[in-house]
């Protein structure tokens, strides 16, 4: 079972994944045409997006999800959106 961390103290982990070559292009181009995003931040905003449409509603998870869509380069990513 997964331990609960406070807001203020966020986890990290290293994930590897292969990816389809078409869709890492994709990825690519999209984080050269917008240099407020990178990797780490796409990638996170795809799996909090994924795991809110299928109805999870753990808060840091909809939190993540909100500061995928809504965070602007003078909103800091460390900064609670609830």
């Amino acid at each position: 079972m997964l331990q609960e961390t406070p807001d203020a103290m966020p986890v990290h982990v290293s994930v590897e994944n292969q990816l389809p070559e078409d869709l890492y292009r994709a990825m690519g181009l999209f984080i050269s045409e917008h240099p407020q995003w990178d990797q780490y931040r796409l990638v996170q905003a795809a799996i909090a997006g994924f795991l809110f449409q299928q109805g999870c509603k753990e808060r840091s998870v909809v939190r993540h999800y909100l500061g995928g869509l809504f965070r602007r380069n003078d909103c800091p990513a460390s900064q609670p959106l609830l």
